[in-house]
């Protein structure tokens, strides 16, 4: 049947939002099977012979706008901080209020995803940056200073991506999708520090703030012209009538979902010892290694690179050859001896070979991890699963500092690596043993 393109371009989100297996008629299925096909296609660019998804292309573009801007501003607020006369200890305090709003937020805005769709899931989570950001940028006290943190209770973009990814990919590269995705970020990573601080330097940390602000506001501008309404597929998009965001009782039932507890207790246990290691960072590069800020902010930029690397090719390779169980147990077994190596390290030169199997281990587990967990439930639902996951990075980096400090205090650096063998290899132990039925070759 000849279709008119009138027609059908005014009926196109309806089409979109409906069942296609529905009670029609033949001819007028074939027309909305004809249409289906043709809405397909539109998602995709082809760009020097490659087919490229739009709706992807445009999420790595904001998750790559995202972690520039929150790294510009984060690279500022120690800066203002020391401006505004906040002493360590209340700059402590201030990173843990993060934390603890990110904890909060993540499982909400997951839920928010799952129930309202992939466009406003995104473009909240943007509009929450650039209000962060902006509230920064006209920081004049500590007070100030503080409620610049409680936005970001929704600032959760690297989340909303992955939501989106996980929707439209297909599932058996999902993996693959969101190691990519990380690398997206990465690169943001690399070139943040460095822009932000330009930026700094030149006009001054409340103008690199507002800069950040301006860089979400147009990834949310970004969002509201390529992103659609609904990323899920037509057939598991969630019923929101009678739906609230907040519903412990669902998060309860999604966590006591099979193997989904079991995943999120291996995430917390390996992820403590390098929250730790991360949270003290800064304090090592200054009293270990004796770095000066720019050999700081190169060390930064070759540890961006080298996660890069590792999800956006690494993963690719061996997601192909192996399980994603077997990935698991054996990223966590390589990030136990890398952690060994790194109670023995005395210089930044040895540090920069220990990094190649601790990052490697580290981002290979938290993909997969990330990727096996979404497995665990129906796929209406993989938004608050993504966000329980991200609530675990939170409630990791609200303890971190305090666990850090006090190691760091009254044991030394080596005790950082120490705790991270202790821990990643019973870790270890225990996912041998649950897989233990699989072959190295699945």
């Amino acid at each position: 049947m000849k279709r008119n393109s009138a027609y059908a371009e005014s009926n196109r989100q309806d089409f979109a939002d409906i069942n296609f297996r529905g009670n029609l008629p033949r001819e007028t299925m074939t027309e909305v099977e004809e249409l289906k096909t043709e809405m397909d296609e539109s998602q995709f660019v082809r760009i020097r012979g490659w087919r490229i998804n739009r709706v992807i292309a445009v999420t790595h573009l904001n998750i790559f706008l995202y972690a520039t801007c929150f790294f510009i501003q984060n690279g500022t607020l120690p800066y203002l901080s020391k401006k505004l006369g906040v002493d360590p200890v209340m700059f402590g305090y201030l990173q843990t209020t993060f934390a603890i709003v990110q904890l909060a937020g993540g499982p909400l805005f997951g839920r928010f995803g799952d129930l309202l769709g992939g466009r406003a899931a995104m473009t909240l989570a943007f509009l929450s940056a650039a209000l962060s950001y902006f509230i920064l940028g006209m920081s004049t006290s500590v007070l100030i200073l503080f409620l610049s943190r409680l936005p970001s209770l929704f600032m959760h973009a690297m989340q909303g991506g992955q939501m989106i990814v996980t929707d439209i990919g297909d599932a058996s590269q999902r993996a693959d999708a969101l190691g990519k995705l990380g690398m997206s970020f990465g690169l943001g990573m690399v070139v943040g520090p460095v822009f932000g601080g330009i930026l700094t330097k030149t006009l001054g940390e409340q103008f690199a703030a507002f800069i950040a602000s301006a860089g979400s506001m147009l990834s949310a501008a970004l969002v509201l012209m390529f992103i659609p309404r609904h990323t899920k597929k037509a057939e598991i998009q969630t019923d929101t009538s009678g739906k609230s965001i907040f519903n412990v009782e669902k998060f309860l039932q999604l966590i006591m979902g099979p193997g989904a507890m079991f995943l999120l207790l291996v995430r917390l246990a390996s992820g403590v010892p390098m929250g730790v290691f991360q949270s003290m960072f800064q304090v090592v590069a200054l009293n270990t290694f004796k770095l000066t800020p720019d050999q700081n902010g190169f060390l930064v930029s070759y540890i961006g690179i080298t996660a890069m690397v590792v999800q956006g090719i690494g993963l690719g390779v061996i997601t192909k050859k192996f399980s994603e169980n077997n990935i698991l147990k054996w990223s966590t077994f390589i990030l136990a001896w890398a952690n060994l190596l790194l109670s023995f390290v005395t210089n930044v030169s040895e540090f920069c070979l220990v990094c190649l199997p601790l990052i490697g281990g580290l981002m290979a587990q938290n993909v997969i991890s990330s990727s096996s967990l979404t497995r665990t439930v129906a796929d209406a639902d993989t938004g608050a699963m993504l966000g329980l996951n991200m609530a675990v990075n939170s409630l990791v980096r609200s303890v971190s500092p305090t666990i850090g400090g006090y190691m760091l205090e009254n044991v030394g650096f080596s005790s950082l690596g120490y705790f991270g063998f202790l821990t990643n290899a019973v870790v270890t132990l225990i996912l041998f043993w649950k897989f233990r039925s699989q072959s190295p070759s699945m």
